[in-house]
Protein backbone atom coordinates (compact mmCIF):
# COMPACT_ATOMS: atom_id res chain seq x y z
CA UNK A 1 0.00 0.00 0.00
CA UNK A 2 1.71 3.40 -1.10
CA UNK A 3 0.27 6.47 -0.13
CA UNK A 4 1.21 10.39 -1.87
CA UNK A 5 0.70 13.09 1.23
CA UNK A 6 -0.32 16.56 0.32
CA UNK A 7 -1.01 19.84 2.73
CA UNK A 8 -1.16 21.13 5.71
CA UNK A 9 -1.90 17.90 7.31
CA UNK A 10 0.73 16.18 5.78
CA UNK A 11 2.80 15.56 8.59
CA UNK A 12 0.32 14.10 10.95
CA UNK A 13 -1.24 11.96 8.03
CA UNK A 14 2.37 10.62 7.20
CA UNK A 15 2.85 9.64 10.87
CA UNK A 16 -0.88 8.16 11.40
CA UNK A 17 -0.67 6.03 7.67
CA UNK A 18 3.08 4.84 8.68
CA UNK A 19 2.02 3.73 12.20
CA UNK A 20 -1.23 1.68 10.46
CA UNK A 21 1.59 -0.41 7.75
CA UNK A 22 0.99 2.07 4.70
CA UNK A 23 3.81 3.16 2.86
CA UNK A 24 4.01 6.85 2.26
CA UNK A 25 6.34 7.60 -1.38
CA UNK A 26 7.19 10.66 -2.78
CA UNK A 27 7.41 12.53 0.28
CA UNK A 28 7.81 16.63 0.09
CA UNK A 29 11.37 17.65 1.59
CA UNK A 30 10.28 18.52 4.84
CA UNK A 31 8.10 15.40 5.47
CA UNK A 32 11.68 13.91 4.72
CA UNK A 33 13.28 16.34 7.02
CA UNK A 34 11.23 15.48 10.14
CA UNK A 35 11.51 11.18 9.69
CA UNK A 36 13.68 9.17 10.19
CA UNK A 37 14.26 6.94 6.91
CA UNK A 38 14.12 7.63 3.28
CA UNK A 39 10.88 7.60 1.45
CA UNK A 40 10.61 5.61 -2.11
CA UNK A 41 9.79 8.07 -5.13
CA UNK A 42 7.97 4.99 -6.58
CA UNK A 43 3.97 5.22 -7.90
CA UNK A 44 1.44 5.91 -5.33
CA UNK A 45 -1.50 3.91 -5.17
CA UNK A 46 -3.43 6.28 -2.90
CA UNK A 47 -3.14 10.04 -2.75
CA UNK A 48 -4.22 12.45 0.45
CA UNK A 49 -4.59 15.97 -0.53
CA UNK A 50 -5.45 19.25 1.62
CA UNK A 51 -8.91 21.22 0.21
CA UNK A 52 -8.51 24.22 -1.03
CA UNK A 53 -10.28 25.36 1.67
CA UNK A 54 -7.78 23.80 4.29
CA UNK A 55 -10.86 22.25 5.60
CA UNK A 56 -10.23 18.40 4.94
CA UNK A 57 -8.62 16.13 2.79
CA UNK A 58 -9.62 14.21 -0.43
CA UNK A 59 -8.23 10.60 -0.83
CA UNK A 60 -8.63 9.29 -4.22
CA UNK A 61 -7.22 6.02 -5.29
CA UNK A 62 -7.26 2.55 -6.43
CA UNK A 63 -10.50 1.35 -5.52
CA UNK A 64 -8.59 -1.96 -3.64
CA UNK A 65 -6.49 0.06 -1.24
CA UNK A 66 -7.92 3.76 -1.30
CA UNK A 67 -10.72 2.32 1.12
CA UNK A 68 -8.24 1.27 3.99
CA UNK A 69 -6.77 4.79 3.81
CA UNK A 70 -10.07 6.37 4.35
CA UNK A 71 -11.06 4.15 7.27
CA UNK A 72 -8.18 4.90 8.46
CA UNK A 73 -8.85 8.74 8.65
CA UNK A 74 -12.18 8.44 8.74
CA UNK A 75 -11.38 7.59 12.77
CA UNK A 76 -8.91 10.59 13.65
CA UNK A 77 -11.94 12.01 15.85
CA UNK A 78 -15.70 11.76 16.07
CA UNK A 79 -16.25 15.11 14.25
CA UNK A 80 -14.55 13.65 11.32
CA UNK A 81 -16.95 13.09 8.76
CA UNK A 82 -16.98 10.84 5.06
CA UNK A 83 -18.56 11.34 2.18
CA UNK A 84 -18.10 9.11 -1.16
CA UNK A 85 -18.00 11.18 -4.71
CA UNK A 86 -20.81 10.45 -6.65
CA UNK A 87 -18.23 11.62 -9.47
CA UNK A 88 -15.13 10.25 -9.06
CA UNK A 89 -11.92 11.22 -10.18
CA UNK A 90 -11.09 9.88 -13.46
CA UNK A 91 -14.86 8.55 -14.11
CA UNK A 92 -16.02 8.68 -17.79
CA UNK A 93 -19.57 9.96 -19.07
CA UNK A 94 -21.80 10.64 -21.87
CA UNK A 95 -22.92 14.17 -20.73
CA UNK A 96 -25.47 16.87 -21.94
CA UNK A 97 -24.74 20.52 -22.02
CA UNK A 98 -27.24 22.50 -20.23
CA UNK A 99 -25.79 25.49 -20.26
CA UNK A 100 -22.74 27.60 -21.46
CA UNK A 101 -21.16 29.86 -18.91
CA UNK A 102 -18.10 32.70 -19.45
CA UNK A 103 -15.51 30.64 -19.40
CA UNK A 104 -16.93 26.74 -19.96
CA UNK A 105 -20.14 24.90 -19.94
CA UNK A 106 -22.12 22.82 -17.40
CA UNK A 107 -22.73 19.56 -18.23
CA UNK A 108 -25.35 16.96 -16.91
CA UNK A 109 -23.22 13.88 -16.37
CA UNK A 110 -26.41 11.83 -14.54
CA UNK A 111 -24.75 11.25 -11.05
CA UNK A 112 -24.36 15.38 -10.97
CA UNK A 113 -23.23 18.50 -12.55
CA UNK A 114 -19.54 19.29 -14.17
CA UNK A 115 -17.88 22.01 -15.14
CA UNK A 116 -16.30 21.88 -18.91
CA UNK A 117 -13.70 24.55 -19.96
CA UNK A 118 -13.72 25.94 -23.27
CA UNK A 119 -10.09 25.22 -23.41
CA UNK A 120 -10.35 21.40 -23.02
CA UNK A 121 -12.07 20.81 -25.85
CA UNK A 122 -11.28 20.96 -29.13
CA UNK A 123 -14.85 21.39 -30.76
CA UNK A 124 -17.39 24.36 -30.06
CA UNK A 125 -19.38 23.81 -27.03
CA UNK A 126 -23.27 24.54 -27.42
CA UNK A 127 -26.47 23.62 -24.71
CA UNK A 128 -27.97 20.40 -26.16
CA UNK A 129 -24.75 19.17 -26.84
CA UNK A 130 -23.64 15.25 -25.87
CA UNK A 131 -20.16 14.50 -25.45
CA UNK A 132 -17.63 12.13 -23.67
CA UNK A 133 -15.96 13.56 -21.35
CA UNK A 134 -13.94 12.65 -18.21
CA UNK A 135 -13.63 13.85 -14.28
CA UNK A 136 -10.10 15.09 -14.13
CA UNK A 137 -10.76 17.38 -10.69
CA UNK A 138 -13.20 16.24 -8.38
CA UNK A 139 -14.96 18.67 -6.00
CA UNK A 140 -15.67 18.89 -2.17
CA UNK A 141 -18.99 18.47 -1.84
CA UNK A 142 -18.67 21.48 0.76
CA UNK A 143 -18.05 23.81 -1.60
CA UNK A 144 -20.75 23.87 -3.81
CA UNK A 145 -18.18 23.46 -6.53
CA UNK A 146 -18.84 21.16 -10.15
CA UNK A 147 -16.00 18.37 -10.73
CA UNK A 148 -14.07 19.74 -13.51
CA UNK A 149 -14.38 17.80 -16.82
CA UNK A 150 -12.15 17.11 -20.21
CA UNK A 151 -12.74 15.93 -23.32
CA UNK A 152 -9.36 13.79 -23.72
CA UNK A 153 -9.78 10.68 -22.27
CA UNK A 154 -6.35 9.92 -19.92
CA UNK A 155 -4.84 7.87 -17.02
CA UNK A 156 -3.21 10.91 -14.84
CA UNK A 157 -0.71 10.14 -12.69
CA UNK A 158 2.08 11.65 -10.95
CA UNK A 159 5.04 9.89 -12.65
CA UNK A 160 2.98 9.52 -15.80
CA UNK A 161 0.21 9.99 -17.61
CA UNK A 162 -1.48 8.11 -20.57
CA UNK A 163 -3.47 9.80 -23.09
CA UNK A 164 -5.68 7.58 -25.42
CA UNK A 165 -5.33 8.26 -29.18
CA UNK A 166 -1.88 10.60 -27.95
CA UNK A 167 1.68 9.97 -29.32
CA UNK A 168 4.54 9.51 -26.67
CA UNK A 169 7.12 12.53 -26.36
CA UNK A 170 10.12 13.56 -28.15
CA UNK A 171 13.46 11.93 -26.72
CA UNK A 172 14.32 15.10 -25.30
CA UNK A 173 11.47 14.96 -23.45
CA UNK A 174 11.91 11.44 -21.59
CA UNK A 175 9.74 9.73 -24.35
CA UNK A 176 10.91 6.82 -26.35
CA UNK A 177 14.41 6.98 -25.20
CA UNK A 178 12.90 6.91 -21.60
CA UNK A 179 11.10 3.80 -22.40
CA UNK A 180 13.75 1.91 -23.71
CA UNK A 181 15.87 2.08 -20.84
CA UNK A 182 12.55 1.00 -18.84
CA UNK A 183 12.13 -1.72 -21.35
CA UNK A 184 8.08 -1.14 -21.26
CA UNK A 185 5.89 0.31 -23.84
CA UNK A 186 2.32 2.19 -23.22
CA UNK A 187 -0.73 -0.08 -23.96
CA UNK A 188 -1.27 0.25 -28.04
CA UNK A 189 -3.50 3.53 -29.27
CA UNK A 190 -2.37 5.15 -25.83
CA UNK A 191 0.96 8.04 -25.75
CA UNK A 192 3.02 8.60 -22.34
CA UNK A 193 4.33 11.63 -20.77
CA UNK A 194 6.36 11.72 -17.98
CA UNK A 195 5.57 14.12 -14.91
CA UNK A 196 8.58 15.92 -13.63
CA UNK A 197 8.17 13.58 -10.01
CA UNK A 198 9.56 10.91 -12.73
CA UNK A 199 13.03 12.96 -12.51
CA UNK A 200 13.39 11.47 -9.18
CA UNK A 201 12.24 8.13 -9.43
CA UNK A 202 14.01 4.66 -10.46
CA UNK A 203 13.22 2.94 -13.40
CA UNK A 204 12.06 -0.05 -11.74
CA UNK A 205 9.43 2.36 -9.99
CA UNK A 206 8.38 4.32 -13.29
CA UNK A 207 8.57 0.69 -15.04
CA UNK A 208 5.84 -0.07 -12.34
CA UNK A 209 4.06 3.50 -12.76
CA UNK A 210 3.60 2.15 -16.32
CA UNK A 211 2.13 -1.37 -16.19
CA UNK A 212 -0.43 0.46 -13.36
CA UNK A 213 -1.11 2.92 -16.55
CA UNK A 214 -1.59 -0.04 -19.03
CA UNK A 215 -3.91 -1.76 -16.92
CA UNK A 216 -6.17 1.01 -16.47
CA UNK A 217 -5.96 2.27 -19.83
CA UNK A 218 -6.84 -1.36 -21.17
CA UNK A 219 -9.99 -0.61 -18.48
CA UNK A 220 -10.97 1.97 -20.05
CA UNK A 221 -10.64 0.43 -23.18
CA UNK A 222 -12.69 -2.45 -21.95
CA UNK A 223 -15.33 -0.11 -21.35
CA UNK A 224 -15.63 2.10 -24.29
CA UNK A 225 -15.34 -0.55 -26.61
CA UNK A 226 -18.83 -0.61 -28.26
CA UNK A 227 -20.29 1.48 -26.40
CA UNK A 228 -23.00 3.77 -27.17
CA UNK A 229 -22.12 6.96 -28.41
CA UNK A 230 -22.81 9.96 -26.19
CA UNK A 231 -26.19 11.14 -28.23
CA UNK A 232 -27.46 7.46 -27.37
CA UNK A 233 -26.44 7.08 -24.17
CA UNK A 234 -26.22 10.28 -22.46
CA UNK A 235 -26.38 11.30 -19.61
CA UNK A 236 -24.87 8.29 -18.11
CA UNK A 237 -21.63 6.63 -16.99
CA UNK A 238 -19.36 4.53 -18.97
CA UNK A 239 -16.97 4.00 -16.39
CA UNK A 240 -16.44 4.75 -12.68
CA UNK A 241 -13.09 6.14 -12.62
CA UNK A 242 -10.62 6.30 -9.55
CA UNK A 243 -12.71 5.73 -5.37
CA UNK A 244 -12.75 9.12 -4.34
CA UNK A 245 -13.67 10.12 -0.41
CA UNK A 246 -13.85 13.20 1.16
CA UNK A 247 -13.16 13.79 5.05
CA UNK A 248 -13.98 17.00 6.30
CA UNK A 249 -11.97 17.73 9.74
CA UNK A 250 -13.88 19.26 12.69
CA UNK A 251 -11.98 21.06 15.54
CA UNK A 252 -11.77 17.21 17.73
CA UNK A 253 -10.41 16.07 14.78
CA UNK A 254 -7.81 18.92 14.38
CA UNK A 255 -6.54 18.99 17.40
CA UNK A 256 -6.32 14.96 17.07
CA UNK A 257 -4.32 15.61 14.24
CA UNK A 258 -1.93 18.22 16.46
CA UNK A 259 -1.28 15.04 18.55
CA UNK A 260 -0.20 13.26 15.74
CA UNK A 261 2.01 15.93 14.30
CA UNK A 262 3.60 16.80 17.89
CA UNK A 263 4.95 12.97 18.21
CA UNK A 264 7.38 14.02 14.93
CA UNK A 265 8.08 17.46 15.16
CA UNK A 266 7.45 20.75 17.55
CA UNK A 267 3.60 21.52 17.41
CA UNK A 268 2.33 24.43 18.78
CA UNK A 269 -1.52 24.32 20.28
CA UNK A 270 -3.74 24.18 17.47
CA UNK A 271 -2.05 24.09 14.79
CA UNK A 272 -4.23 22.90 12.71
CA UNK A 273 -6.88 24.84 13.67
CA UNK A 274 -5.24 27.98 12.96
CA UNK A 275 -3.77 26.75 9.65
CA UNK A 276 -7.12 25.91 8.50
CA UNK A 277 -8.58 29.43 9.21
CA UNK A 278 -6.36 31.76 7.51
CA UNK A 279 -3.19 30.97 5.20
CA UNK A 280 -1.54 34.02 6.24
CA UNK A 281 -1.34 32.66 9.58
CA UNK A 282 0.27 28.96 8.15
CA UNK A 283 3.74 31.50 8.05
CA UNK A 284 3.04 32.70 11.42
CA UNK A 285 2.79 29.09 12.98
CA UNK A 286 5.81 27.86 11.26
CA UNK A 287 7.90 30.70 12.69
CA UNK A 288 6.25 30.23 16.26
CA UNK A 289 7.65 26.40 16.12
CA UNK A 290 10.39 26.53 14.39
CA UNK A 291 11.49 28.55 17.34
CA UNK A 292 11.10 25.56 19.47
CA UNK A 293 13.38 22.78 19.91
CA UNK A 294 10.99 20.62 22.01
CA UNK A 295 7.36 20.21 21.43
CA UNK A 296 4.91 21.87 23.92
CA UNK A 297 3.55 18.82 25.77
CA UNK A 298 2.21 20.35 28.81
CA UNK A 299 -0.32 23.05 26.87
CA UNK A 300 -3.33 22.15 25.41
CA UNK A 301 -5.03 25.40 25.83
CA UNK A 302 -6.00 26.89 22.03
CA UNK A 303 -4.67 30.50 22.08
CA UNK A 304 -8.00 31.98 20.47
CA UNK A 305 -7.49 35.56 22.24
CA UNK A 306 -3.88 35.72 20.29
CA UNK A 307 -5.12 34.33 17.22
CA UNK A 308 -8.47 36.79 16.91
CA UNK A 309 -6.46 39.47 17.58
CA UNK A 310 -3.89 39.09 15.09
CA UNK A 311 -6.29 37.56 12.17
CA UNK A 312 -9.91 38.35 13.39
CA UNK A 313 -12.88 37.87 14.09
CA UNK A 314 -12.88 41.76 15.33
CA UNK A 315 -15.39 44.39 16.89
CA UNK A 316 -17.43 46.19 14.15
CA UNK A 317 -16.17 43.75 11.24
CA UNK A 318 -18.86 40.90 10.22
CA UNK A 319 -19.13 36.83 10.47
CA UNK A 320 -21.01 34.44 8.95
CA UNK A 321 -22.42 31.63 10.02
CA UNK A 322 -21.18 28.19 7.86
CA UNK A 323 -24.07 26.20 8.72
CA UNK A 324 -22.57 22.55 7.72
CA UNK A 325 -25.15 19.71 6.83
CA UNK A 326 -23.97 15.84 7.58
CA UNK A 327 -24.81 15.02 3.97
CA UNK A 328 -22.03 17.25 3.16
CA UNK A 329 -23.35 20.41 2.20
CA UNK A 330 -22.52 23.72 3.25
CA UNK A 331 -25.30 26.84 4.26
CA UNK A 332 -24.07 29.81 4.37
CA UNK A 333 -25.83 31.93 7.15
CA UNK A 334 -26.07 35.62 6.74
CA UNK A 335 -23.24 38.35 7.71
CA UNK A 336 -23.75 39.76 10.76
CA UNK A 337 -22.00 42.50 12.35
CA UNK A 338 -19.36 41.29 15.49
CA UNK A 339 -20.34 42.82 18.55
CA UNK A 340 -18.44 41.65 21.45
CA UNK A 341 -14.85 39.15 20.79
CA UNK A 342 -13.84 37.77 24.31
CA UNK A 343 -10.53 36.00 25.33
CA UNK A 344 -12.41 32.48 26.12
CA UNK A 345 -13.66 32.34 22.66
CA UNK A 346 -17.33 33.87 22.70
CA UNK A 347 -18.01 36.15 20.21
CA UNK A 348 -21.64 37.79 19.71
CA UNK A 349 -22.95 38.77 16.53
CA UNK A 350 -25.85 40.76 15.54
CA UNK A 351 -28.29 40.67 12.51
CA UNK A 352 -31.54 42.38 11.08
CA UNK A 353 -33.76 39.75 10.01
CA UNK A 354 -35.81 40.00 6.92
CA UNK A 355 -39.94 39.80 7.04
CA UNK A 356 -41.76 36.70 6.12
CA UNK A 357 -42.07 33.46 7.44
CA UNK A 358 -41.64 32.23 10.77
CA UNK A 359 -38.90 31.54 13.17
CA UNK A 360 -37.67 27.26 12.73
CA UNK A 361 -39.62 25.38 15.63
CA UNK A 362 -40.58 28.97 17.54
CA UNK A 363 -43.79 29.45 15.37
CA UNK A 364 -43.64 33.32 15.37
CA UNK A 365 -43.89 34.97 12.60
CA UNK A 366 -40.69 36.91 11.18
CA UNK A 367 -41.12 40.54 11.28
CA UNK A 368 -39.59 44.03 10.33
CA UNK A 369 -37.21 44.96 13.01
CA UNK A 370 -36.74 41.66 14.36
CA UNK A 371 -32.71 41.28 15.21
CA UNK A 372 -30.92 37.63 15.87
CA UNK A 373 -28.83 37.57 18.57
CA UNK A 374 -25.75 34.83 18.15
CA UNK A 375 -23.15 33.92 20.55
CA UNK A 376 -21.25 31.35 18.91
CA UNK A 377 -18.28 30.14 21.59
CA UNK A 378 -14.77 28.12 20.10
CA UNK A 379 -14.82 24.38 21.06
CA UNK A 380 -18.51 24.66 22.45
CA UNK A 381 -21.09 21.96 20.71
CA UNK A 382 -24.43 24.40 20.76
CA UNK A 383 -24.56 27.93 19.94
CA UNK A 384 -27.73 30.14 20.99
CA UNK A 385 -29.74 32.71 18.77
CA UNK A 386 -32.12 35.15 20.99
CA UNK A 387 -34.62 36.50 18.67
CA UNK A 388 -36.04 40.21 19.44
CA UNK A 389 -38.39 42.02 18.26
CA UNK A 390 -37.97 45.83 17.07
CA UNK A 391 -38.93 47.17 20.89
CA UNK A 392 -36.65 44.46 22.24
CA UNK A 393 -38.93 42.17 23.32
CA UNK A 394 -37.70 38.39 23.27
CA UNK A 395 -39.38 36.42 20.87
CA UNK A 396 -38.00 33.31 22.00
CA UNK A 397 -34.49 31.42 21.77
CA UNK A 398 -32.97 28.95 19.10
CA UNK A 399 -30.16 26.37 20.45
CA UNK A 400 -28.71 24.73 17.60
CA UNK A 401 -26.56 21.63 18.68
CA UNK A 402 -23.43 20.86 16.44
CA UNK A 403 -19.74 19.84 15.92
CA UNK A 404 -17.75 22.11 18.37
CA UNK A 405 -17.65 25.49 17.02
CA UNK A 406 -14.52 27.35 15.51
CA UNK A 407 -14.69 30.70 14.95
CA UNK A 408 -12.29 31.54 11.94
CA UNK A 409 -11.83 35.28 11.03
CA UNK A 410 -15.17 35.62 8.80
CA UNK A 411 -16.91 32.66 9.76
CA UNK A 412 -17.81 30.25 12.47
CA UNK A 413 -17.88 26.71 10.65
CA UNK A 414 -19.24 23.56 12.11
CA UNK A 415 -21.67 20.73 11.28
CA UNK A 416 -25.44 20.89 12.18
CA UNK A 417 -26.22 17.73 14.08
CA UNK A 418 -30.29 18.00 13.75
CA UNK A 419 -31.61 17.85 17.27
CA UNK A 420 -32.13 20.77 18.60
CA UNK A 421 -33.54 22.92 21.83
CA UNK A 422 -36.01 26.16 21.86
CA UNK A 423 -37.07 28.01 24.56
CA UNK A 424 -40.13 30.05 23.87
CA UNK A 425 -41.48 33.66 24.99
CA UNK A 426 -43.67 32.18 27.62
CA UNK A 427 -40.53 30.06 29.36
CA UNK A 428 -41.82 26.99 28.03
CA UNK A 429 -38.65 24.24 26.70
CA UNK A 430 -38.66 22.49 23.84
CA UNK A 431 -36.52 19.52 22.17
CA UNK A 432 -36.94 19.40 18.60
CA UNK A 433 -35.63 17.24 15.57
CA UNK A 434 -34.26 14.12 17.45
CA UNK A 435 -36.54 11.97 14.21
CA UNK A 436 -33.76 13.81 12.02
CA UNK A 437 -30.96 12.91 13.64
CA UNK A 438 -32.15 9.23 13.50
CA UNK A 439 -32.79 9.49 10.09
CA UNK A 440 -28.86 10.48 9.69
CA UNK A 441 -27.62 8.08 11.70
CA UNK A 442 -29.72 6.04 9.60
CA UNK A 443 -28.38 6.90 6.32
CA UNK A 444 -24.93 6.74 7.45
CA UNK A 445 -23.93 10.45 7.53
CA UNK A 446 -23.92 10.85 11.60
CA UNK A 447 -21.74 7.88 13.14
CA UNK A 448 -23.47 6.32 16.38
CA UNK A 449 -20.89 8.41 18.98
CA UNK A 450 -21.17 11.52 17.20
CA UNK A 451 -25.13 11.34 17.38
CA UNK A 452 -25.15 10.18 20.72
CA UNK A 453 -22.59 13.34 21.80
CA UNK A 454 -25.57 15.49 20.18
CA UNK A 455 -28.23 13.81 22.11
CA UNK A 456 -25.99 14.22 24.94
CA UNK A 457 -25.29 18.11 24.97
CA UNK A 458 -29.52 18.59 24.06
CA UNK A 459 -30.54 16.65 26.97
CA UNK A 460 -28.00 19.07 29.10
CA UNK A 461 -29.43 22.16 27.78
CA UNK A 462 -32.58 21.53 27.73
CA UNK A 463 -32.02 21.13 31.66
CA UNK A 464 -30.42 24.09 31.27
CA UNK A 465 -32.98 26.08 30.05
CA UNK A 466 -36.07 24.76 31.95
Amino acid sequence: MTVRVRGIYATALTQLLREAGHEVVQASGPIEARFDGEFADERAAVTVTTTDDQQGVGVVGDRDMAESVTDRLSGVGRDTLRWDDPTPRGAIYAGTVTETLGSGAVVDLGDGEGFLPYSSSDERVETGDTLRVQVIEASAPWTDGRPVLDTTIAVRGSLLSLVRGGTTGTPGTGGPAMLDVISADPRAGWGVSWESASEDASFDALADALDAANDRAAAIDDALEGADAPADRAPARYDGGRSTAWLWFGRESRFALDEARREVTATMPGHHRVKAGDRAAGAAVDYVEALCEEPETGETDFPFAVTARQFGPQVGGSLSLGHGKPDGRLITLGNGEVQAVEGDGTVTIEREMSPGGTYDALGVPKEAGDVAQTKVKEGRWWYPTVYRDSDGEKKGTYVNVCTPVEVFPDTARYVDLHVDVVKHADGTVERVDDDELDAAVERGHVPEPLAERARSVAAAVRSALE
